[in-house]
């Protein structure tokens, strides 16, 4: 299953794409993640994700993955676990495109409720998840290491409408 993603006039990049992720996608995913965050997550933690059968899908611009998200889902509840969009790419709404995928997929699996956790200082996705109707819950002390030992996280959590 893949999704054909708007086209974006601001941009020469041609036939983006959201499709299921494979193990042969790990080397651009660790590519895309360590680019993004001083924290990125492990290729460990994307093969657990991968063999635990969660949601894992890639953004791609032609032949290259340029942003990715896992998400989580049972009991109807789901959690967006990770998205990433390479650092020169992002900008274009493709953050956008690929958090309201992952909102389909939680919807598809049932769920009522998304939730997910961002550093306060990540603020282009605070601004992206408030946008798009994500509201703070909560707070988690100390969950994210940082240059100065650790950064909360802010907990928010979406309805999500049939």
């Amino acid at each position: 299953m893949s999704r054909v993603v708007p086209d974006d006039p601001r941009s020469a990049v041609d036939a983006l794409r959201i499709r299921v992720m494979t193990g042969s996608d790990l080397a651009a995913v660790m590519r895309n993640e360590t680019r993004a965050y001083a924290y990125p997550w492990s290729p460990g933690i994307f093969a657990d994700c991968l063999a635990a059968g969660h949601e894992c899908w890639v953004l791609t611009a032609g032949d290259e993955v340029i942003g990715h998200g896992i998400l989580s889902a049972a009991a109807g509840e789901a959690h967006l676990l990770n998205l990433c969009v390479a650092r020169d790419h992002q900008g274009h709404g493709r953050g956008r495109w690929l958090a309201e995928w992952m909102l389909e997929r939680a919807r598809a699996r049932g769920a009522s409720v998304v939730f997910l956790e961002v550093r306060p200082s990540n603020r282009a996705a605070c601004a992206l998840y408030d946008s798009i109707g994500f509201c703070e819950v909560g707070r988690r002390p100390g969950y994210y290491p940082d240059a100065r030992g650790s950064e909360d996280a802010r907990v928010m959590a979406m309805e999500l409408l049939p």
